[in-house]
């Protein structure tokens, strides 16, 4: 298998996945799916060893969002029945943190639904990072809060924000579909805006919309292009009352193959399992841990996730251990200031991994499972009959009197 060997080599020495590449580990059959995740796996420990950073999502503000965005059931015109709240209180937030920082959890991520912050808004969320970075020394706080204008990713960086997340979500081909009051351009804006603030960038995608491999492949090169330092990974959560209420596209093992295609593209990089993996991934969880070193511990900002005492053990039973306050997420080269990362040349931080896998010739579509072209037709007729059972919308933790999922 030429094709994997080839992509673990490069993944070490942070050489470049070429398109048609990344194109043949999602054209790869079921059959090869433990050959792919092996190797794919060897490029995750020679950079994070058996790591696994655990991140809390704490919702500022949920629903009622002026933007269409057709995934989100906070979206304009949204009939899914979920949590609707204004802006949490500073203290409030820091309470609903606190939950996820006591099981283990080291990056708060702090989101609101919207097109983005007024300046107002820029102030009440400086005043929730103070809060909770003058409670829990060391923690990382990461902003999500939409679209940023001039000078709003250096009013957070001052205000103690560590990252700034903004999804590119799919490929610019097909944005427009998703998406019509903004535009992609947009999104690249504002993780340009908040890279050059000094907040690490944190920018990913939205799996499981109807989407082709090409388009998968594109906005993972998109995103290798801008350079962030965490890839957080969507599985599309098709929520009744959005216009993708039917989309049904997902198997696990197709979940496992777009995690492998991004940490080829994407070697060095924090890749983080988010929202979808129980909806998509299922019993086959602790295999995404050889291909992710990153998770969101408990529920998401409108759905609710496994209890997060589970994640702990799913973690601690495949093998792997929970990153510590003390450690440094990112390998040296990456972390260091004034660096950029990419995916050329540098070290590792001294995990060990051989080189070995592979697979099919480069610019072939797999091991004789047909072209790349032909692989979105087979994940179409794969994919399996809709689950709404497994979608939980969110009645817990911030926003409510209920003790949050951690």
């Amino acid at each position: 298998m030429d094709l994997l060997n080839t992509l673990v080599d490069k993944g070490i020495r942070r050489l470049p996945t070429t398109r048609e590449e990344a194109l043949a580990v999602l054209a790869t059959s079921d059959d090869d799916l433990l050959d792919v995740v092996a190797a794919a796996g060897r490029v995750r420990r020679h950079w994070f060893g058996r790591r696994v950073k655990l991140n809390y999502l704490v919702n500022l503000k949920s629903g009622l969002c002026p933007e269409d965005c057709s995934y989100c059931s906070q979206r304009l015109g949204s009939g899914a029945d979920i949590l609707k709240y204004t802006w949490l209180k500073p203290d409030d937030a820091s309470r609903a943190a606190a939950a996820g920082l006591a099981g283990g959890a080291k990056r708060v991520c702090l989101v609101a639904s919207g097109r983005g912050p007024t300046d107002r808004d820029v102030d009440r969320v400086s005043d929730t990072i103070r809060a909770i970075k003058d409670g829990n020394e060391g923690v990382e706080v990461c902003a999500c809060l939409g679209l940023l204008s001039d000078g709003q990713a250096e009013r957070l960086r001052e205000a103690g924000a560590d990252a700034y997340n903004h999804n590119l979500n799919t490929s610019e081909a097909t944005y427009g579909g998703i998406t019509t009051t903004h535009t992609y351009a947009d999104r690249v804006d504002t993780v340009r805006k908040a890279h050059a603030a000094g907040l690490s960038p944190c920018s990913g995608l939205i799996a499981g919309m109807g989407e082709s491999d090409e388009d998968l492949v594109d906005v993972v090169l998109a995103l290798r292009a801008l350079d962030p330092d965490s890839v957080p990974v969507n599985f599309l959560i098709p929520f009744e009352g959005t216009p993708l209420a039917k989309e049904w596209n997902l198997t696990p093992q197709r979940c496992l193959r777009i995690l492998a295609m991004v940490r080829f593209v994407c070697p060095d990089v924090e890749v983080r399992i988010a929202g979808g993996r129980e909806v998509h991934l299922r019993t086959m969880q602790p295999l995404a841990l050889h291909l992710a070193n990153s998770v969101f511990l408990g529920d998401y900002l409108t759905s609710e996730g496994q209890a997060g005492r589970a994640d702990l053990e799913m973690i601690a039973d495949a093998g792997f251990e929970v990153e510590g306050a003390d450690r440094v997420t990112l390998p040296a080269h990456r972390a260091a200031p004034g660096t950029n990362g990419g995916c050329h040349g540098g070290e590792p931080d001294g995990a060990v991994c051989a080189t070995e896998a592979s697979a099919c010739g480069t610019g072939t579509a797999g091991c004789g499972t047909g072209a790349a072209e032909g692989a979105s037709a087979e994940a179409a007729a794969s994919a399996e009959a809709p689950r709404p059972d497994l979608v939980a919308v969110r009645r817990r933790g911030a926003g409510t009197d209920v003790a949050p999922n951690a």
